[in-house]
Parts: C-alpha cells; sequence; structure tokens
C-alpha cells in the first residue's frame, strides 16, 4: 500500500509549487497527481459526473495514509484544480454506495505544500485545510511553505523541501 501521494494544482505544473512539490516527492519517492492534468467536473448536486477521473483517483487516495495537498496561494485561496477535488470529496459523503469508502478518510493525515510572495501561508488559506481536515476526521500534519516572490530558488528553498520531507518520513512506517 502506498504511504502517501501529493496532489498538485497549479496552472503551472513546472512553476514554483512544482518545483517546490517535486523535490519533496523526490525526497520521499512518492508520486505527484497533477489534478490540472485529469478531467475533473466540478461538483454538482446531482452528481451527474460520475464517469470523470475523479473517483478513480479518489481510489488511490484513500490507499493511502497521508495526502499532501499543493497549491500555491491564489488570492488567499487554493488553485481552481484543487477547489475543485476537494468539493467533490462531497461525493463520497453524499453518494450511499461511496460513503463508506469516504469514512476512510478519517484518521489519515493531510499535508499543505504551498508557495506565496508572502514570508507565511495566509490564515485563511491554512485554515481552509485545517477546517476541511478536521470535517473530514483527518489530521492535520503540517504546512511547507516557501516565499516564491522571486522564484523558486533551489540554493535557498531546497532546504524546506528537505526538512518538510524528513518530517514525512519520520511518520511513515517502513
Amino acid at each position: 500500500m502506498p504511504r502517501a501521494i501529493a496532489l498538485f494544482a497549479s496552472a503551472r505544473r513546472h512553476g514554483n509549487t512544482g518545483a517546490f512539490m517535486d523535490r519533496i516527492a523526490g525526497e520521499l519517492g512518492i508520486e505527484v497527481v497533477d489534478l490540472g492534468a485529469l478531467c475533473i467536473a466540478p461538483y454538482d448536486y446531482a452528481h451527474s459526473h460520475r464517469d470523470d477521473d475523479f473517483e478513480p483517483l479518489m481510489r488511490r487516495v484513500l490507499a493511502c495514509d497521508h495526502i499532501i495537498f499543493a497549491s500555491p496561494v491564489y488570492w488567499y485561496a487554493v488553485s481552481s484544480p484543487m477547489k475543485i477535488f476537494l468539493d467533490r470529496v462531497t461525493d463520497f459523503l453524499d453518494l450511499p454506495e461511496l460513503l463508506e469508502d469516504g469514512r476512510r478518510l478519517r484518521g489519515k493525515t493531510g499535508y499543505v505544500v504551498c508557495t506565496s510572495i508572502y514570508d507565511a501561508a495566509p490564515g485563511p488559506f491554512v485554515d481552509a485545510f485545517r477546517d476541511t481536515f478536521e470535517y473530514l476526521g483527518m489530521r492535520f500534519g503540517g504546512i511547507a511553505h516557501v516565499n516564491c516572490a522571486d522564484g523558486y530558488q533551489p540554493a535557498q528553498h531546497d532546504a524546506a523541501a528537505v526538512a518538510f520531507a524528513y518530517l514525512l518520513k519520520d511518520r511513515m512506517p517502513g
């Protein structure tokens, strides 16, 4: 069973957040799933998009104990593909045939990886994840954030990526 997976969402796969997340994933040897490269329709109350990429991805996520959510900070919030993914988790809470699987999120640990032009991730951004994890019965494992006002600089930012990766390694048995 995979121990961790990273869900990445940004307008630029190889931009600042992508470089930061890839450095972390490289240390951990985990998969980074680019949500923007998948076909995931927005949430709708009729659940009319069940044939898109969301349910198969969610089953892969549910097989992991540690889930990293990686997004740049856009207007104090996550990127659109990340918001769509988070909204679609509702499918696993609303649909009777998915509810038991949705409950498997309980006890998992969620982490946040982000970049912005600030020295710290804005409170509203972090709080949205904390609140979501709490609602889902997940633990908040921590956050890795770097200021990329001048772009991702390996000499400056790789130490934060490696430190975060080692935090996760300590929590993953085996």
